[in-house]
């Protein structure tokens, strides 16, 4: 951007700022010897705090999570967005874990399934945001009236019953089975990752 002056300014050719010619030569010698003009923003700092003012402004800095070096400015999406360490919950389980760890996990526990309560099928987890959309089941829950006598009706009920109560109750123990396991492998990578910090710190 062009600097606007008239005769009667002059430009610092240290700071380029336009200086009324009366003064132009005490301004030099006083910003020429106590500033100096940043290389990377131009701006010009006091010469004594110009390290302070580019470590504290344009330095490159280390996540706290994978200590990844980026610039200042990226840090903040760096963290929220690409962190391969920052904390993502799985879509099945909710379950809270590093992101760099998340498709392992979602590939297993995308693959467990559960009982769908309309159609007395097994689906996977992860097709079954899409089944229940498609599920009519036996009139979405309810017997079809081409069943026969109540009493087929009653006895259907109650071979249906006793199949969906059994099924569930051994998915539970899978699911709880499969996040004691994840607990267990997390904690002992936190201990693995808490030994290796101490070690490091002491060599």
């Amino acid at each position: 951007m062009a600097i606007a002056f008239d005769e009667s300014t002059k430009i610092c050719n240290h700071c380029d700022r336009a200086i009324p010619s009366s003064n132009i030569d005490l301004h030099y010698a006083h910003c020429s010897r106590n500033l100096e003009k940043c290389k990377v923003c131009a701006e010009m700092v006091p010469r004594k705090y110009a390290e302070e003012h580019f470590l504290n402004t344009h330095a490159p800095v280390s996540c706290s999570l994978c200590s990844e070096t980026m610039e200042r400015e990226s840090l903040a999406i760096h963290k929220g967005e690409n962190c391969p360490q920052r904390i993502v919950t799985c879509e099945f389980c909710e379950f809270p874990l590093p992101a760099v760890d998340l498709a392992e996990h979602q590939e297993v526990c995308g693959n467990r399934t559960e009982l769908c309560i309309l159609c007395n099928k097994y689906i996977r987890l992860r097709e079954r945001y899409n089944h229940e959309i498609s599920c009519n089941g036996n009139g979405n829950g309810i017997l079809d009236n081409t069943v026969g006598s109540s009493r087929d009706v009653r006895a259907a009920e109650r071979d249906q019953g006793a199949q969906r109560r059994q099924p569930p109750d051994f998915s539970r123990k899978r699911l709880i089975f499969t996040i004691a396991i994840t607990g267990i492998a997390v904690l002992l990578g936190s201990l693995f990752f808490q030994r290796k910090t101490e070690s490091n710190s002491v060599h």
